[in-house]
Order: structure tokens, then C-alpha cells, then sequence
């Protein structure tokens, strides 16, 4: 499990694991590319076991939290694996395609898996992507937003093509997190760093 760190200045920098769970094709890696680098392509593969990538939030002026993100496939025949990338998870994203109904009731299976398996104090958010699509949209915003109130879930529409509502939901994680149960401690990253630019280099991993 990845434990939150801070140092023994006013700074304070955490780490924690994040997974993405959802159905094939609903736009998990684009939307995770989006955020961690800031890119976009149309033709993106299908994910092959999991890929993983690292990204920081800046919270507030002191609160830097640092995400390892596991993006699952979502491919059926990959489905067992997927305990694999969210046991001790702290945070995950259940991604539905606003233009496919049955997207989002593969997403509330995958939030009621993580609600009974995952680590109990795991933070949820649900993420209807392709906002840009949204003259074709099948799963209202009302629907969602009231199944998420429901189930308690952090609730954000996006779109990995725009960008739209992208940093918002990793932000509003960051801001849930317990950053302030932080125990062990450890140096902040160098003074000048910019923080909330994209990585240089994310590694993948094909599981």
C-alpha cells in the first residue's frame, strides 16, 4: 500500500496508488494521458493488463500529493486481473462513455467490487468521459450524478479530447485524501520544480 509522506517542513508532499477501472473503450488511458502528459491521441491501442503512469497535483500553496496511477484494461478477458491493481488502492476512477448506456452499468459493478474488496477507506470517483460527444449522449448527467450521490462518489463529467473536467476530478481526489494522517516523513521535492506540469516520462507495464 502506498503510505502518504510529508517532510518536517511546512511543505508537505504525499504519495498514494490510484487505480482506473471501466469497460473497454470508454476512454480510461486517454483520459489518464490527458492528465498526466497532457496529450490526446484518437487512435490510442487497447490497454494490455494494466499501464502505469505518475502524475502531481499541487492542493494548496503547502499540499503536493503525487498519484501512482494503475490504468486497467478493460477487456472482459482481463477482468480477473483487475484485483491485482486495486488491492490497497487509495483512490480509483470508474469510467463510463456518456454515449454508451451500458457503459455505466458496467461502472456501477465496478464501483460495488471496490465498495466490498477494496481497502475500506478507498475514495471513489465516477467519471462520465467523452463530454465532447455529447450531441450523441445516452447516460444523462442527472442519472449519474444522482446514482453517485447515492453511492457516495466524487462525480465529474470529462473529456480526455478537450481536457475538460480532467484536472478538476484528479484535483478534487487529492483534496479527499488524508493527507493530513501522514506519519512517515521525508524530504519535499527540490525548491523550483514546477509541479503541475505534465511528467517527462511515464513507464508502462504490461501485466
Amino acid at each position: 500500500m502506498s503510505t502518504p509522506r510529508t517532510s518536517t517542513s511546512s511543505a508537505r508532499f504525499a504519495q498514494f496508488k490510484l487505480v482506473l477501472l471501466g469497460e473497454s473503450a470508454v476512454g480510461k488511458s486517454s483520459l489518464v494521458h490527458r492528465f498526466a502528459k497532457d496529450q490526446f491521441d484518437d487512435f490510442r491501442e487497447s490497454t494490455i493488463g494494466a499501464a502505469f503512469l505518475t502524475q502531481t497535483v499541487q492542493v494548496d500553496a503547502n499540499t503536493t500529493v503525487k498519484f501512482e496511477i494503475w490504468d486497467t484494461a478493460g477487456q472482459e478477458r482481463y477482468k480477473s486481473l483487475a484485483p491485482m491493481y486495486y488491492r490497497n488502492a487509495n483512490c480509483a476512477v470508474v469510467v463510463y462513455d456518456i454515449t454508451q448506456e451500458s457503459s455505466l452499468t458496467r461502472a456501477k459493478a465496478w464501483v460495488k467490487e471496490l465498495q466490498h474488496q477494496a481497502n475500506e477507506d478507498i475514495i471513489i470517483a465516477l467519471a462520465g468521459n467523452k463530454l465532447d460527444l455529447a450531441s450523441e449522449r445516452k447516460v444523462e448527467t442527472a442519472t449519474a450524478e444522482a446514482y453517485a450521490k447515492e453511492a457516495g462518489l466524487l462525480f465529474y463529467e470529462t473529456s480526455a479530447k478537450t481536457g475538460e473536467g480532467v484536472q478538476e476530478i484528479f484535483t478534487a481526489i487529492a483534496k479527499k485524501l488524508p493527507v493530513e494522517q501522514v506519519v512517515n516523513r521525508t524530504r519535499v521535492p527540490p525548491k523550483g520544480v514546477d509541479l503541475s506540469r505534465p511528467t517527462k516520462a511515464s513507464s508502462t507495464c504490461n501485466c
